[in-house]
């Protein structure tokens, strides 16, 4: 069962890459170009990091939550998209609102042992359905790398990290879920798709 899971994730996030890739390549004409260089992880990780603006698309007026981290860092949620791969993709923005440069806390990784091997990453973040009473914690893929940001340690003053997480998808009538991350508060999100 869980091959057949991670064949299905693996799909999928070929699929979101190809996808967020030609939609870079058409809209990263804007603004943000300099934060795409930022992560130094797997290539699916920095792909897909690359990815986030598109993903924003048409949603950064409005961030589904804003989250506020230690030492200044800000998270801001700009979707929770349900794929039909059977996960749900959540995109953001970390961002450095102190005055200083802010080492990103270790604890964002979490504490197990797989995903603390790869290196910093945002493995700690879970998802919590209340009505079903279940918590859905970051996929990883068949090596134990979480699919979600890495390899980000300091970001400075105002600086952003266009980042995003893939987790399980809970049943299609959980239609908002609590979003946590360590470290950080958490935020009720709505999940579209």
């Amino acid at each position: 069962m869980s091959i057949r899971l991670t064949a299905k994730v693996r799909r999928g996030m070929v699929a979101w890459t190809v996808a967020a890739g030609l939609a870079v390549g058409v809209t990263g004409c804007g603004g943000s170009g300099g934060d795409d260089k930022k992560p130094h992880g797997p290539a699916s990780a920095s792909e897909a990091t690359g990815s986030g603006p598109s993903a924003q698309e048409g949603q950064s007026d409005e961030p589904l939550a804003e989250l506020k981290g230690s030492d200044g860092l800000l998270l801001r949620i700009t979707s929770a998209q349900r794929d039909s791969g059977g996960f749900v993709t959540v995109n953001g923005t970390l961002k450095n609102d102190g005055a200083g440069s802010v080492v990103v806390p270790s604890a964002l990784s979490g504490n197990e042992t797989e995903i603390l091997r790869n290196g910093r990453s945002l493995g700690g973040a879970t998802l919590i359905d209340p009505q079903g009473k279940k918590r859905y914690y970051v996929l990883r893929d068949t090596e134990g790398r979480p699919l979600t940001t890495t390899g980000f340690s300091t970001l400075r003053a105002g600086e952003s990290l266009a980042v995003f997480m893939q987790f399980p998808a809970p049943p299609a009538s959980a239609t908002e879920v609590d979003f946590q991350l360590p470290t950080f508060s958490s935020a009720t999100v709505k999940i579209s798709g």
